[in-house]
């Protein structure tokens, strides 16, 4: 019966993920209901501190994206890029690795994506290589960066377990390891496809009027709009931020309020800093509060609230049902071979798009089978391969910016 339920957790997933964001997790909401009511699961609490962190980080840098500093970012950003044209390949996706490490969301590559191709384009590069390297890139840097959701919940449930894991003894592992794939993936994708002038079907493209005029007149640029001053003391009030929690985290006698007690949990410590420094920049810049809801990042944080909403609870719920005659089937091949878990986090991160998500479903399961604290932060990285069937929006979306049509989801 576990295994025809697990099946059916599979299932739930896959037509979740064929309609992505919000549908993925009221989808999830169904199989919950089915889990609970008639295979009789005992239901979990939902994942409500995984939900809080979001709220929070995308409540910072949606009235950051409307006090004008992710256009600040975005024109520093392209500043590099047309410094180095040459060299697109290799900068582009260290470009967007930043910027989802500074936000803790991959989600605002969307506004460099057509300036990447457009610089590739003027300097006679396929688009295909630097466009998409830097959107796995982008994924890359979620489980190295302190404000994604992913890192906090590692972080809040093996504190728990060894009190002297901080948020330095994670991403001491998760930067250099993802940073050496971005790397990796740039050196690959500098030979990547045809040469321009030897793909026929771009050289096909271009006999066509229209798409000739689409391809080689339109610049894409952040550079012609003029920005106030408050949108750069914006990113600097930002940057404040992270470097607050990075020093609390490294401190934990800072965040010890009571002498003798035990130090704030990192993950109330996120929410309040945050919710803070987003009070910060609306003050300090006068950002209107009416804007915030209608950027991008608030929009992605929303949805992506919503899904983990949903995933994570049902997920959970099966896994703690099920985790007696789970852990007596597998526990002696991880014992043996603990990479294997690995496997498992990418496979399931495959189908649920969502590496917060995918933390929140395994990492209970691997703490469970006894892995040590070191090895599940050394497999971290694993719970990005969503890659491996590029239907996430930010890889369809770069598909769509490349108006040279080189770049393809297979």
């Amino acid at each position: 019966m576990l295994y025809f339920e697990f099946l059916f957790l599979l299932l739930v997933l896959y037509i979740g993920s064929r309609y992505g964001g919000i549908g993925l997790g009221v989808v999830s909401g169904i199989g919950l209901v089915i889990e609970v009511f008639i295979f009789k699961m005992p239901p979990t609490s939902p994942p409500v501190t995984v939900m809080l962190i979001i709220l929070a980080v995308v409540t910072c840098a949606s009235i950051l994206e409307a006090a004008g500093g992710l256009k600040y970012m975005l024109q520093v950003a392209e500043r590099i890029l047309r410094k180095n044209p040459k060299r697109v390949t290799i900068i582009a996706p260290f470009v967007t690795y930043a910027m989802t490490f500074l936000l803790g969301t991959g989600h605002a590559v969307y506004s460099i994506m057509p300036i990447i191709g457009d610089v590739a384009l003027k300097n006679g590069i396929r688009p295909e290589r630097p466009m998409a390297a830097a959107s796995v890139a982008s994924q890359i840097a979620i489980t190295a960066s302190p404000l994604s959701a992913a890192v906090v919940y590692y972080l809040a449930q093996l504190v728990d377990i060894d009190a002297s894991i901080t948020l330095m003894s994670i991403l001491m592992v998760t930067v250099p390891a993802t940073l050496f794939g971005t790397l990796m993936l740039s050196l690959y994708s500098l030979r990547r496809g045809k040469e321009l002038e030897d793909d026929e079907e771009y050289q096909a493209r271009l006999q066509d009027p229209v798409w000739r005029e689409k391809i080689l007149n339109t610049t894409s640029t952040s550079l012609d709009e003029e920005l106030p001053t408050t949108a750069r003391n914006a990113v600097l009030i930002f940057l404040g931020a992270i470097v607050s929690i990075v020093i609390i985290a490294m401190w934990p006698e800072v965040r010890t309020i009571t002498d003798g007690g035990a130090p704030i949990k990192m993950s109330v410590v996120i929410q309040m800093m945050m919710l803070a420094f987003g009070g910060v920049i609306l003050l300090a810049t006068k950002t209107d509060p009416r804007d915030v809801p209608n950027g991008v990042v608030f929009k992605s944080g929303m949805v992506a609230a919503i899904a983990i909403f949903g995933i994570a609870w049902m997920s959970d719920t099966y896994f703690q049902y099920a985790m007696p005659q789970f852990r007596a089937g597998i526990v002696d091949m991880v014992t043996l071979h603990p990479w294997t878990f690995a496997l498992s986090l990418f496979i399931v991160s495959v189908v649920v798009n969502s590496q917060a998500a995918t933390a929140r479903m395994m990492l209970p399961v691997g703490l469970a089978l006894g892995l040590e604290p070191a090895l599940v932060i050394g497999l971290m990285p694993a719970v990005y391969g969503y890659f491996f069937i590029p239907n996430y929006p930010s890889d369809i979306a770069t598909v769509n910016f490349d108006s040279s049509g080189t770049t393809k989801k297979w």
